[in-house]
């Protein structure tokens, strides 16, 4: 496969940021578009564009046909039973709320646990911690060690009968630490505990099996699989989504309303899916998926990996140079500090010189409280990544830490 070549389906990664190229290694917060996912946008605006599932006339119809065969497209991709296991949301963030506000609703109560890891993004805390709070439940946390590892030897005394479900990512936004899920979530279901599954970073390196995986609910976001921001996927086993109530009220997910004896839910995937939806974007998923699927997953991997070490090796040689999130299973990222110098230092010169990477906490403050920091500089990798673009951030770090210290 040649990389280089793919790139010429991103035309923002020819652009010029302060007269220099574009480096963009922020692909943990959100992956580049190729033409063929524009396109598409523009596609269905120009020539499809009508509300679904409720007209008889002509643009109705093909719309909601397309919009039906992405659901299936997203079932075949991450290898679901079912195709109404399959719902759509605004992203993994609103995934997550569904759950936690749904499934706490119907099987939280007081006293009860929801098991979560020190790791997670804030969207996989603070939704349960919502919940928690409603129903005077508990929060706990699977702490991790100093490489960015979950510390899973006490896993057996955490799943105890209190805990009503376990939510953990499968690879860290932060550390770039792939988690041990499918172990994990066989360690829960011994004790019949579900397992829902952040699987935002994790779907653009690796392929997926929900099945194989056993998971009970996978979340992940369009805008990190190269399709349009505003767009995500809820997997959920059948049984779960059939006992939980409606997340949302409103049009598309009712079978009847009456004024005087109320409203009954319409089935799955529907009673999730309330309101009008994102018709367009799920049309970028759509093309999103083509695209990564046409390059292959285990090929975007393994390219990715060789990448991630390159970089890991010419990084580690810049003096005061800490690496935060050193698990030996790792995809992706890459985070740092530099002893003496704040990460947005770091990042606003990186910057100046045609770098995009990301500063701060990541949406992930319980892990910089782990390592006792405010926050790292990261630099995230995706397929239409080069070694040249690795050598020019060295040669930048070196440059910044020449100007800052």
């Amino acid at each position: 496969m040649d990389f280089n070549k793919i790139r010429k389906d991103f035309k923002i990664l020819e652009r010029k940021v302060y007269n220099r190229p574009l480096v963009y290694l922020d692909n943990a917060a959100t992956t580049q578009k190729p033409q063929v996912v524009i396109d598409r946008i523009v596609t269905y605006y120009e020539n499809e564009n009508a509300n679904i599932h409720r007209g008889v006339h002509y643009l109705s119809q093909i719309s909601t046909v397309a919009f039906e065969a992405v659901r299936e497209k997203v079932m075949t991709f991450l290898n679901a039973a079912n195709n109404f296991e399959i719902i759509f949301t605004r992203g993994t963030t609103e995934s997550i709320n569904l759950v936690a506000t749904s499934f706490g609703e119907r099987f939280l109560n007081a006293g009860d646990t929801v098991l979560l890891t020190q790791m997670e993004h804030h969207s996989n805390i603070v939704p349960w911690q919502m919940a928690c709070k409603r129903k005077n439940a508990f929060v706990k946390f699977i702490p991790i060690d100093e490489a960015g590892n979950l510390l899973l030897a006490d896993l057996d005394k955490l799943l105890d009968d209190q805990v009503k479900i376990l939510a953990l990512t499968h690879l860290s936004n932060a550390l770039g630490t792939i988690n041990p899920i499918k172990e994990i979530i066989a360690k829960a279901h011994q004790k019949n505990i579900p397992v829902l599954i952040d699987g935002a970073q994790a779907v653009a390196h690796m392929k997926v099996d929900v099945q194989d995986l056993d998971c009970d609910f996978y979340c992940f976001s369009g805008h990190k699989l190269y399709a349009p921001m505003g767009i995500g996927v809820l997997y959920g086993k059948e049984k779960w989504l059939n006992e939980m109530p409606p997340y949302q009220g409103g049009g598309e997910m009712i079978k009847t309303v009456s004024l005087t004896e109320g409203t009954t839910y319409n089935d799955l995937p529907f009673k999730f899916e309330a309101g009008t939806p994102n018709v367009s974007d799920v049309m970028g998923l759509d093309a999103a998926i083509d695209y990564v699927n046409n390059i292959g997953l285990d090929t975007i991997g393994k390219y990715e990996n060789d990448l991630l070490a390159y970089a890991t090796q010419k990084l580690a040689t810049i003096k005061g140079l800490k690496f935060i999130g050193t698990a030996s299973q790792k995809a992706s990222v890459l985070s740092f500090i530099i002893e003496g110098i704040h990460p947005y230092d770091i990042g606003s010169i990186l910057d100046k010189l045609g770098i995009a990477v990301r500063t701060g906490h990541h949406c992930a403050q319980p892990v910089m409280d782990r390592y006792g920091i405010s926050g790292t500089v990261r630099a995230s990798f995706a397929f239409y990544n080069t070694k040249e673009e690795v050598d020019t951030l060295f040669n930048a770090i070196n440059t910044a830490v020449g100007m800052l210290l």
